[in-house]
């Protein structure tokens, strides 16, 4: 299991853009508490949640420190099937991401704009399904900072 997170969280990595604008909120909660709120935001709203990466844990694994930091994958084929027939290239960029770390008594919320991440491919920034998941985004780490 340890090695499909660990595999998960290097895909992660590589299939987000290094000149990627990023969109943070902050939260005043810990990194694990604003994350289980993610979580429960993500399953309530109907999406399917594919990995909870503990990139702390994983330093700490291999006798290693870093802050607090982890990265949710999930996603809601009604929204990413219609991103996918509009140019397969989307597979990779999907399922959505959010990363939450630890930051100055709290945390912080970071994921990339759909407009920005299907930038490159033949998706339209105004295509419904990217502002149906801007919207999504947008719920769901406003729900997880409450």
């Amino acid at each position: 299991m340890r090695q499909i997170a660990l595999s998960m969280a290097l895909l992660a990595s590589v299939a987000m853009p290094a000149s990627a604008d990023l969109i943070t909120v902050k939260s005043s909660k810990p990194v694990a508490e604003t994350m289980d709120a993610l979580e429960a935001a993500v399953g309530n709203a109907g999406a399917t949640v594919f990995a909870r990466v503990d990139h702390q844990a994983g330093a700490t694994g291999v006798d290693l420190q870093m802050p607090a930091a982890q990265v949710l994958i999930f996603g809601n084929p009604k929204l990413g099937t219609p991103a996918m027939n509009a140019d397969i290239r989307a597979s990779l960029y999907l399922p959505l991401k959010i990363a939450v770390h630890e930051a100055n008594g709290g945390s912080v919320l970071v994921y990339e704009d759909p407009a920005d991440t299907f930038g490159d491919l033949n998706i339209p920034e105004d295509a419904p399904f990217v502002k149906t998941m801007q919207g999504a985004l947008g719920k769901l780490t406003g729900a997880a900072v409450k």
